[in-house]
């Protein structure tokens, strides 16, 4: 998947990370779990969301996810490869691609408990997170093509086929 450009909402959360707002990030981790948030989180949220209201759900989620594990990654960092190095550093454990699986299955509404527990578990891996990538690709969870889907997926299990082809 292309690597995208920056979102000024995510950039502003880790600008609350770099300033070591502990506070703001408290204020977002409350709405872990709440749809469309909670009034704590609306002085940092609510100034980047579009004037439609489709979508809004995404910035709060992302807002939350990252005050969890603000650990940053390189751009261009799907789910996907987040998962595939999980996977590994477990030793390939059949829970985890279970988990993966489930993830992918997720529908738009479902997917913010699957990332929840992704990010708890990226977190005690020590695996950082592109949430500009996660932010953009959230935005088309619901596309009826699955493009985002099928990218994560080749993240985690395309590796294999190179290897294979380059033998």
């Amino acid at each position: 998947m292309k690597e995208q450009k920056e979102h000024p909402f995510v950039s502003s959360l880790y600008l609350l990370r770099n300033s070591n707002d502990r506070a703001a990030l408290a204020r977002l981790r409350r709405g872990l779990g709440k749809r469309m948030g909670t009034p704590d989180m609306y002085p940092y949220v609510v100034p980047y969301l579009p004037d439609s209201s489709w979508g809004h759900e995404r910035y709060f989620l992302v807002a939350s996810l990252f005050a969890v594990h603000p650990a940053e990654s390189r751009r261009g960092i799907s789910f996907g490869s987040v998962f595939r190095k999980i996977w590994e550093d477990s030793g390939k454990s059949d829970s985890i691609m279970k988990r993966f699986e489930a993830l992918l299955s997720a529908d738009s509404e479902d997917i913010g408990g699957y990332l929840r527990h992704a990010i708890s578990l990226a977190k005690s891996r020590n695996v950082a997170i592109d949430y500009h990538q996660l932010f953009y690709d959230l935005g088309y969870w619901d596309h009826p093509d699955r493009f985002v889907q099928r990218a994560w997926a080749k993240d985690f299990w395309g590796y294999k086929m190179q290897k294979t082809i380059d033998s």
